[in-house]
């Protein structure tokens, strides 16, 4: 099942995506995703909505170096141990929405392409092997990065955390596998970023098991599963997607700050 965020113009709503490729629309729910879904009976063309971020999470945990390859074309061996950051909400945005460069600030914007989970349930020291119980679903991720500042800074908040630095969607797939998923990264239709979700160094039981000991999730919660190799520079008028099997394609356009 494919949900979805969206507005009509008359406020935002949560949908299930359905039909066929080119001919899809959203059937809205009363409320919130998490639990029964309800349908009002209320049918919308999917390209006459606009698609907002497909969750508002109270937080967002992501993971650096959990690609081999990537870690070392960023100089690091791959961690033994999942290496943990957050994101703030304020930074996420949504298909189609305005990744916004920070000139005055940094003078080399990343897109690192990644496979997102979404939170389904309150959680905390969840066991490895209990894990897949807690998840809602699955979402494209582009976990944008001032690299210069991450650099200079010695830490990652700042780098990581500008608005416009989580670009999330188009939906949330409920029903998938995420062991052995393709993953790509496109800029201007070029591609730069190929891999495959089996290559995790850490999968997704042992992330949600691990950052669970550290912390409570919530519905609506985010964890990024990290970026493959091949990590580059965006520029002013860019549009760069990520697409991931059995989910979709995530599209946003570089635009400089005013």
């Amino acid at each position: 099942m494919r949900i979805a965020r969206f507005s009509t113009g008359e406020g935002v709503a949560f949908g299930v995506v359905e039909g066929a490729q080119g001919e899809e629309f959203v059937s809205r729910i009363d409320g919130h995703p998490f639990g029964t879904i309800q349908f009002t009976g209320e049918r919308y063309p999917l390209q006459e909505v606009r698609l907002v971020p497909p969750m508002l999470p109270s937080k967002i945990i992501a993971v650096g170096r959990n690609y081999a390859e990537h870690a070392r074309e960023m100089g690091n061996e791959p961690p033994a141990e999942p290496l943990i950051f957050s994101k703030p909400s304020t930074s996420v945005i949504g298909h189609n929405e305005s990744i916004v460069y920070p000139h005055k600030l940094s003078e080399r914007v990343d897109y690192e392409g990644e496979l997102a989970l979404v939170i389904g349930r309150l959680c905390r020291e969840v066991p490895v092997e209990r894990a897949r119980e807690v998840i809602f679903g699955y979402t494209c991720a582009n976990d944008v990065t001032a690299r210069d500042l991450q650099s200079k800074d010695g830490q990652w908040t700042r780098a990581k955390g500008f608005d416009t630095f989580c670009p999330l969607g188009p939906w949330i797939q409920t029903e998938l596998d995420p062991d052995d998923l393709a993953i790509t990264t496109t800029v201007n239709g070029e591609l730069r970023q190929s891999a495959r979700t089996s290559q995790l160094i850490h999968d997704i039981p042992k992330l949600i098991a691990y950052i669970t000991e550290v912390m409570t999730l919530i519905p609506g919660d985010v964890i990024l599963t990290g970026t493959p190799e091949g990590i580059g520079a965006l520029d002013d008028g860019d549009e760069v997607s990520v697409g991931i099997e059995g989910i979709g394609t995530l599209t946003n356009r570089v635009v400089p700050r005013d």
